[in-house]
């Protein structure tokens, strides 16, 4: 669960009807973040200051939200939320909230006129809780689909999923909206499936599925985050690792029509050297938390 890493609170803004919505994470002061993006059709907000070498050394909020690129409009929500509460980088004029966003497509299912917007991105913040998280259908999973490569029949609910790890005082969690093209990975045989697809029928995995959907409704977006005192660098690193589990637990991952992305985030209470680990050890955890999360669908 995203919030066993203390201080993480989250919280949902979910449209069942209209098949939509959005997930924000609020982070405690002090928190730092960079991020990955790996598919090859990201929707995104503010990632760019997140990289390693930037100015802003800290994340105030992260918003995973439905609407493809106009579901980014949350985080005007969300950045009035952090602003209320005097959270966000200090400057003459006031806390500016650093909040990035990602979003995934889900305009294909439920009614595409409804997105999620600031009042929501805010909404999500008000519910949000240190507590049990609701996964599955809701906040920015309400509309997604995985297994898409095998067409409008093959097609199966995708969702929010959240799985945590351990080793002593170390914490790290994973947080997705899993919305993917490619199908979940078990056991291998989602790699083999599409191995033999494509060899029966060379060319695009798009044409060679029996009835293709919207190819490019797709996208899985998160976040990992680890008690563990870590500089950008080391959160990239982070970030790195989860792209690795996202490959080995979706099949296939990281294609053209998915903007498959993950930040990563550490709150710092943890000091690695006192603890007797390093980030390669907070890299196994987080790699295990995703591919975790990701399978639990």
């Amino acid at each position: 669960m995203i919030t066993e890493v203390a201080g993480v609170r989250c919280g949902h803004w979910t449209d069942a009807d209209a098949q939509t919505g959005c997930t924000v994470v609020l982070f405690p002061e002090g928190t730092v973040a960079s991020a990955e993006v790996r598919g090859g059709a990201p929707a995104s907000r503010e990632l760019d200051l997140l990289a390693p070498g930037r100015l802003v050394q800290r994340i105030d909020a992260l918003l995973l939200t439905g609407g493809s690129a106009f579901g980014l409009a949350a985080a005007d929500g969300v950045m009035r939320f952090c602003e209320e509460h005097g959270l966000g980088h200090p400057t003459a004029g006031g806390v500016v909230p650093i909040v990035p966003a990602l979003a995934l497509y889900d305009l294909a299912v439920g009614d595409a006129t409804v997105r999620p917007g600031a009042e929501q991105g805010h909404a999500a913040c008000v519910a949000a809780t240190s507590g049990p998280v609701a996964v599955g259908a809701v906040g920015a999973g309400t509309g997604a689909r995985v297994n898409k490569w095998r067409g409008a029949d093959g097609a199966r609910p995708g969702g929010v999923v959240t799985a945590t790890r351990r080793a002593g005082g170390l914490v790290v969690s994973a947080l997705l909206a899993v919305n993917a093209f490619g199908a979940i990975d078990p056991d291998g045989s989602a790699l083999a499936a599409a191995a033999d697809l494509l060899g029966s029928a060379p060319g695009s995995l798009a044409l060679v599925a029996d009835a293709p959907v919207n190819t490019a409704a797709n996208t899985t977006i998160g976040l990992i985050v680890t008690n563990a005192a870590l500089d950008k660098l080391g959160c990239l690193a982070l970030a790195q690792a989860g792209h690795g589990a996202l490959a080995r637990a979706i099949v296939p991952s990281h294609t053209s029509v998915d903007g498959d992305a993950l930040v990563a985030a550490a709150t710092g209470d943890l000091d690695l050297a006192e603890a007797g680990a390093d980030l390669d050890a907070v890299g196994l955890l987080a790699a295990a938390a995703v591919e975790a999360a990701v399978r639990s669908l």
